[in-house]
């Protein structure tokens, strides 16, 4: 026997209500398709485009790192944390499914990119895991990793005996949202750090003098910072919640 809920609205959603979703929403969805477009810009146009175990040119290979970690922690993942407040009228298990998806897209980026980097320090013998960056990036990868394995057992596997579970996976909802942002903010400060390890470790280039290879740098970091803001705005903000503005009917 199915039955049918209804997250009833609380008040009804003014012309301000609907102005503030949409500019939060559609500027978020453009700085994530920006952040991975103007990263391979700028490998593309100042550091050489892309290759693999190319012996005549490592940096190649390197290049893959920062647009592949950007794709995989930034872009993906946060696609993955705005659908609960894109998909306003979808049933919550087609969200939850398609939050898994976008999250198991990051996970082949962020292996070759892990994989690309490793590979350059060996060639270089440059020694791994001694800056912030890369640290920050182990922490990030690793709650990364837990936070895909605990939401996948809990909140889908664990639907096969939903009502002997679901006080278990409500308690688990919070918990999951938090460390979800955490996460995003943390692989936001990585690739900050990152970017500036990278611009002072660049032979021949002035940064202090910013060039144009500096704009391009500063303003993909600006666009982490305002992703950071807006992500954060848009998960914590009791005004764009779902479950408190408008109808949703799911079977249960």
């Amino acid at each position: 026997m199915h039955t049918h809920r209804h997250y009833e609205e609380q008040e009804e959603w003014g012309c301000g209500n609907w102005m503030e979703y949409t500019f939060v929403v559609i500027v978020s969805c453009i700085l994530l398709l920006g952040s991975v477009g103007l990263t391979i810009f700028w490998v593309m146009s100042y550091r050489g485009g892309f290759g693999w175990r190319d012996a005549n040119n490592p940096e190649k290979q390197f290049n893959l790192h920062p647009v592949l970690m950007v794709a995989g922690f930034i872009t993906f993942s946060g696609f993955s944390i705005l659908l609960y407040r894109i998909c306003r009228c979808c049933r919550r298990i087609y969200i939850k499914l398609l939050h898994t998806v976008f999250h198991a897209l990051a996970i082949p980026c962020v292996a070759i990119g892990f994989i690309a980097v490793l590979e350059y320090h060996k060639y270089r013998n440059i020694p791994n895991f001694y800056s912030l960056h890369s640290w920050l990036g182990f922490v990030t990868m690793g709650l990364f990793a837990i936070q895909f394995v605990v939401g996948f057992f809990s909140f889908l596997i664990l639907l096969c005996c939903q009502n002997a579970t679901s006080a278990f996976r409500a308690s688990l909802v919070p918990i999951h949202a938090s460390f979800g942002l955490t996460t995003f903010m943390l692989a936001i400060a990585t690739c900050l750090t990152g970017l500036t390890e990278k611009v002072f470790t660049i032979p021949g280039l002035e940064y202090s003098k910013l060039p144009h290879e500096g704009i391009v740098v500063n303003t993909f970091a600006m666009v982490l910072v305002a992703l950071g803001i807006l992500v954060s705005y848009a998960v914590r903000s009791p005004v764009l919640r779902v479950d408190t503005k408008v109808y949703v009917t799911e079977r249960l």
